[in-house]
């Protein structure tokens, strides 16, 4: 396998302005919806897509998945899908008089698990330890996922019937969560221009690859973070925790993945350095999922309670 090449930060930015530009080609999508999608790519984090019906979710997920050359799979998610469906399983061999692996679709660079909250409680924490350990045991044999290897979940929020929600452990392995919204009258009017007779995420060519992928995760890795920032995302996680309008607030999961997007994103914006600008502009799509809501806070926000925590803790 060759070595990957060294990337510094000009480089990562150039090459997330390029999978910025090729995804807007197909997908109708907010800035920062993108932008947050790609930060978890190079942090090497997974996307939860949640909004309603027909907004692009699955559209994003295919676009970026299709601006990489790696290999891609797909899991549409039912009531009978089971975890062997997701992972794999071990199949007799008659011939040889052996069981052998038959790996499932997350053995891909980039997985799309779509309308992740029709799976049952099993099937979902079956990609739990997909997801934190980037391994799959089956029948006490463990075995190692591609790198890179990224989960773009999608969920519809309003439809009940039929959906098991996500539990907060499942909810704490995504780096973020990300909504579409409904597009602008323009670009709407655009999209019936371009794709009322063909989808153009068929249209797109990789941008990138595997080997530059794996170089960039590991030059953002290398991004400086000070302690004075790290001192601010604790103090912004305990701000979470303190809220009376919060059962339970941010983890230090949840400080980690902000640490470490805070580090991508100062990567695409061409520095060596964190800033609290950074933690500020991500900790809306980080944070929020992770918090539960004390019963009698049922008309506050987790957003609010992110967005309150935001302006009243001093950057360091």
């Amino acid at each position: 396998m060759a070595t990957a090449p060294e990337l510094d930060p000009a480089a990562v930015a150039e090459l997330a302005q390029r999978l910025r530009e090729n995804v807007a080609k197909a997908v109708k999508a907010p800035e920062h919806v993108t932008r947050d999608v790609i930060v978890a790519l190079l942090a090497e984090g997974h996307v939860l897509i949640e909004d309603y019906p027909g907004v692009g979710k699955t559209a994003l997920a295919r676009a970026l998945s299709r601006s990489i050359d790696a290999e891609f799979a797909r899991v549409q998610c039912t009531a009978d899908l089971l975890p062997a469906d997701v992972v794999g399983t071990n199949v007799f061999n008659q011939r040889e008089s052996r069981f052998e692996f038959r790996p499932g679709p997350v053995f891909a660079n980039i997985v799309l698990v779509d309308e992740i909250n029709r799976a049952s409680p099993k099937t979902q924490s079956g990609l739990l330890e997909c997801m934190q350990e980037r391994h799959v045991t089956v029948d006490k044999h463990t075995h190692d996922l591609a790198a890179p290897f990224m989960v773009l979940a999608t969920q519809n929020p309003i439809e009940y019937e039929g959906t098991y929600p996500l539990p907060e452990a499942q909810l704490d392995r995504f780096m973020v969560r990300v909504s579409l919204g409904y597009p602008s009258a323009q670009d709407e009017k655009d999209m019936l221009a371009d794709h009322s007779n063909h989808d153009r995420v068929f249209d797109l060519e990789p941008v990138t690859g595997v080997g530059e992928v794996l170089a960039a995760q590991a030059a953002v890795a290398s991004v400086h973070g000070s302690d004075a920032l790290r001192r601010y995302i604790v103090a912004i996680l305990d701000a979470t925790r303190e809220d009376p309008r919060t059962e339970l607030g941010a983890s230090p999961r949840a400080g980690l993945l902000l640490f470490r997007a805070a580090k991508v994103l100062a990567a695409l914006e061409g520095r060596d350095h964190a800033l609290p600008d950074d933690v500020k502009a991500l900790a809306p799509s980080v944070l929020p999922h992770r918090l539960l809501l004390a019963p009698e806070a049922a008309g506050d926000d987790r957003e609010a309670v992110v967005r309150d925590a935001l302006d009243q803790v001093p950057a360091l």
